[in-house]
């Protein structure tokens, strides 16, 4: 089977992406019963904050390890067992009854979710040329964002319908149905092999990383997925509620509303920042202009004092989020850059650094305010100077992008195929 012209690589297409969707919901599904579990199992804020956070931890620190995987043995084996141990863990942590099984059902949905965008993109890369895979890169991005909207309104209706165990149970289910479903598209019809066969003699891991470590482009693609990552996924998931409820007065309800402006600003930049790169075949020079609105979008922040109009804060999410949507060309500069054999662990890598800033800024953002707070007794002193934050993050991410080398190599058809 010719997979970059056969018409069933859309079928893949669509199995990879619905079972994204699914595995990113239940990356923030269970903050929609925080009050529930601390109810149900006696646990502290604290213990909840570790809760959420020990998942994000396994993702950021298995994505190099797993796109050595994905180089080794290929992406199909990765992903399917993804699938089913994330289904696994939600299972768990529906039937827990005790904080410890909590713990161990979410480092196992971490270990399945980490396997899912680094083997995803290779997996688009196997059946898409260069071209549609730069096009296509941001609807699978957009895919993701979807999975977060999912996992607000409508799961919360799914829970109130049938209570929160069951519907962590289906949902889980549903998941490691969506294995089964991958094993037959991945595998059973085209006929391929759950791992690359290794008839060639491969390069070994320490020398594979050591040259990409020393790689000028990979670390361009880490600092440029840095800035544009952290700044978004960091402070949305953290301070932006607080920030709302803190500095304008806002209602919970209301703050949550004004982030999820900054959803619809990424839903609507993924594919808007992949379809611009395409028709211009070029990836650097757009992505660049996205960094600098970025840069410019958070030194407003600074320039108002933390506290620019109400008017001005809406628009100013809903530019972080579309900035933030864009991040999906760092791994069409992956694609154009390397090699498919390497482009697993340079993906890994870079997204490293994208969820390495998302980790970091929300604790230094949190040490600023706390200390800012202390000596000037005014919140909105606090958030001012917190910004400086996510600037100097995004200048990063700017210097990162601008570091990068484009590859004119859009306009041939089977560019790495």
């Amino acid at each position: 089977m010719d997979k970059q012209t056969s018409k069933f690589r859309w079928v893949v297409f669509a199995s990879v992406l619905f079972t994204y969707v699914l595995m990113s919901s239940q990356r923030t599904a269970p903050g929609l019963i925080t009050e529930q579990i601390m109810i149900d199992f006696n646990v502290t804020a604290t213990t909840i904050g570790l809760l959420t956070s020990i998942q994000f931890f396994v993702y950021t620190g298995l994505q190099i390890p797993m796109g050595m995987m994905a180089d080794r043995f290929g992406p199909n084996f990765p992903l399917i067992i993804g699938a089913i141990l994330t289904g696994v863990g939600t299972i768990l942590y529906s039937l827990g009854t005790h904080e410890f099984v909590l713990f161990f059902a979410r480092i196992l949905t971490g270990l399945g979710d980490a396997t899912i965008w680094v083997n995803m993109v290779i997996i688009l890369s196997q059946w898409f040329n260069a071209k549609e895979f730069t096009r296509l890169i941001g609807v699978t991005a957009m895919t993701g964002s979807l999975g977060f909207l999912l996992a607000t309104v409508p799961f919360a209706l799914y829970i109130e319908l049938l209570g929160w165990r069951p519907a962590f149970f289906s949902a889980g289910l549903l998941l490691c149905l969506c294995g089964v479903l991958l094993y037959f598209v991945l595998v059973k019809k085209p006929k391929q092999s759950l791992f690359i066969k290794n008839e060639v003699e491969r390069e070994k891991t320490s020398m594979l990383l050591r040259r990409i470590f020393s790689n000028r482009q990979a670390w361009a693609l880490f600092l440029c997925h840095f800035g544009i990552v952290g700044t978004y996924v960091g402070f949305i998931s953290s301070w932006g509620v607080p920030y709302g409820m803190n500095v304008y007065g806002m209602t919970r309800a209301d703050a949550s509303q004004l982030m999820m402006i900054g959803l619809i600003g990424a839903l609507i930049g993924a594919p808007l920042a992949s379809w611009i790169a395409s028709k211009l075949e070029e990836i650097k020079r757009p992505y660049v202009v996205v960094h600098i609105i970025l840069v410019l979008t958070w030194s407003i922040f600074i320039f108002y004092h933390g506290n620019p109009p109400s008017s001005l804060v809406t628009i100013l999410f809903f530019m972080i989020g579309l900035a933030y949507g864009a991040n999906a060309l760092t791994f069409a500069a992956v694609r154009q850059s390397f090699p498919i054999k390497e482009s697993g662990i340079v993906s890994g890598f870079a997204n490293t650094g994208g969820f390495l800033s998302a980790v970091l800024l929300p604790s230094i953002f949190g040490k600023v305010l706390d200390h800012t707070q202390a000596i000037s007794g005014s919140i909105s002193n606090g958030y001012y100077y917190g910004f400086i934050t996510p600037v100097v993050f995004s200048l990063i991410g700017l210097i990162g992008v601008m570091l990068v080398k484009e590859k004119r190599q859009l306009k041939e058809k089977n560019t790495f195929s």
